[in-house]
C-alpha cells in the first residue's frame, strides 16, 4: 500500500495545482482553435500540445522536464534558449519570400516601416510599467508580430520571460484574422477600401538576385546585431532567386523549416510550466503584446492615409495593416477586406510588399536593440 501511495504521489495526482489545470485548458484551447478555426495550425498545434507536455505534473528529479538539466526536452529546448531555431526559420522564410512586389513599388516599404511603431511604443510602455531596458525591448518585439524574432531577442536579453513572450507573439500571430479586420474597418471608409491599385510592374531576374546581397550589406551596416537573422533570411532568398540552387531552396522552405517549427513549437509550449509561467509579469506581457499588435496594425493603416496625401497614384490604405511581420496572413487579411467590398479588387500582391518589408524591419529593430542593450 505504501508503494502504491508513493507511486500516486510521484505522478500527476500528487502534484497537480490549479495552475496546471488552467494551462492544460489553454493548451487544449490552442489545439481547438487550430483544428476548428484553422488559426495558424502549423504553430498552434505544436505549441498547444507542448503546453500539455509541460504541465503534466511530476516529482522533481525524474529528469524529464524542460528545466531539468540533461533531459530530452531540455536538450531540445536549447534551440530556443540559445536562439538557433529562429535563424533556421528565417532561412526557410527567405526561401519562400518573393520581394518582387516590394521592388516593383519601393515606396510601399514605408508602410512596413510605419508598422514597426508598435515595437517602439510597446517598448516605452513596458518601461512605464516597470520593466528594465533589456526586458522592455524583448517585450516590444511582440509588436512586430514576428515570433522567431521575438524569441531570438528574448533569448539574449530576457531569458526568464522567454516563454511568456514567445507564447504571446505566436498567439497574436495566429489571431491576425480576428484582430486586424475591426481595426481596418475603424480606420478606413468604404470609399477608401474600394481603391484599386495598378498591377505591379515586372521585376527583372538580375534585380531579384542582386537585392538579397545588396539589402543584406545595407541592413547589416545599419544594425550589425541583425546579421544572424537577416543573413539567413537573405541567404534563403538568394537560394531561391539564383535559379541554380533550387534543391537547397526547396529543402530550406519545406523539410528544414517544418522540422524546426515542430521542435520550436513543442519546446516553447513545454516551457510554460504553470509555476514559472503564471505570474504577474506574464499577464503584463500579454496585455502589452495585445496593445503592441493593435498599435502596429493601426500605424500601418494610418500611414497609408498619410502617403495618399502626397502620392499621385493612390494606394489602398488597407494594405498598411500588412506592415506587421505575420507573413502571409496579414496580406491575406488585406485581400479579404478588399474583396469584401469589391470581389474584383485584388490586393494581396500589393499587400505582400509591406508584409515582407515588415519582416526586414522587425529584424532590424531587433538588431538595434541587441546592439545597444546586449
Amino acid at each position: 500500500m505504501q508503494i502504491l501511495i508513493d507511486f500516486l504521489q510521484s505522478g500527476a495526482l500528487g502534484n497537480t495545482s490549479w495552475g496546471n489545470v488552467l494551462m492544460l485548458a489553454i493548451g487544449c484551447a490552442f489545439i481547438w482553435l487550430a483544428v476548428t478555426k484553422n488559426y495558424e495550425p502549423l504553430l498552434l498545434v505544436p505549441i498547444g500540445f507542448g503546453i500539455l507536455v509541460g504541465n503534466i505534473p511530476f516529482s522533481e528529479g525524474m529528469n524529464i522536464g524542460v528545466y531539468e538539466e540533461g533531459s530530452v526536452l531540455s536538450i531540445l529546448y536549447q534551440g530556443v534558449r540559445q536562439g538557433y531555431y529562429p535563424p533556421l526559420i528565417f532561412l526557410g522564410i527567405g526561401a519562400m519570400l518573393d520581394f518582387s512586389a516590394m521592388l516593383s513599388r519601393p515606396s510601399l516599404i514605408l508602410l512596413g516601416a510605419a508598422a514597426q511603431a508598435g515595437i517602439f511604443l510597446t517598448f516605452l510602455g513596458a518601461l512605464a510599467v516597470g520593466f528594465d531596458l533589456p526586458r522592455a525591448a524583448s517585450i516590444g518585439m511582440i509588436g512586430g508580430a514576428d515570433g522567431p524574432t521575438a524569441i531570438f531577442l528574448s533569448s539574449q536579453l530576457a531569458p526568464e520571460h522567454l516563454g511568456a513572450i514567445a507564447i504571446s507573439a505566436y498567439s497574436y500571430m495566429a489571431l491576425v484574422p480576428v484582430i486586424q479586420p475591426p481595426i481596418i474597418m475603424l480606420l478606413t471608409t468604404r470609399r477608401q477600401r474600394l481603391i484599386r491599385m495598378k498591377p505591379s510592374a515586372p521585376v527583372s531576374k538580375r534585380l531579384r538576385i542582386l537585392f538579397p546581397v545588396v539589402a543584406f550589406l545595407a541592413a547589416a551596416a545599419i544594425a550589425p546585431g541583425a546579421i544572424t537573422l537577416l543573413g539567413m533570411l537573405f541567404f534563403g532568398n538568394l537560394l531561391k532567386e539564383s535559379g541554380v540552387t533550387e534543391r537547397l531552396a526547396k529543402s530550406a522552405r519545406t523539410a528544414l523549416i517544418d522540422i524546426v517549427t515542430i521542435l520550436l513549437g513543442l519546446t516553447v509550449g513545454a516551457s510554460t510550466d504553470a509555476d514559472r509561467f503564471l505570474t504577474s509579469d506574464s499577464v503584463l506581457i500579454f496585455g502589452l503584446g495585445a496593445l503592441a499588435f493593435c498599435v502596429a496594425t493601426a500605424s500601418g493603416v494610418v500611414f497609408g492615409h498619410v502617403m495618399n496625401l502626397f502620392c499621385r497614384e493612390k494606394i489602398n490604405p488597407i494594405i498598411g495593416a500588412a506592415g506587421v511581420s505575420a507573413v502571409p496572413d496579414s496580406a491575406r487579411v488585406c485581400q479579404m477586406m478588399g474583396a469584401r467590398e469589391d470581389p474584383q479588387n485584388f490586393l494581396i500582391m500589393h499587400a505582400m510588399a509591406p508584409n515582407v518589408a515588415g519582416v526586414i524591419g522587425s529584424a532590424v529593430a531587433a538588431g538595434i536593440f541587441l546592439g545597444t542593450l546586449g
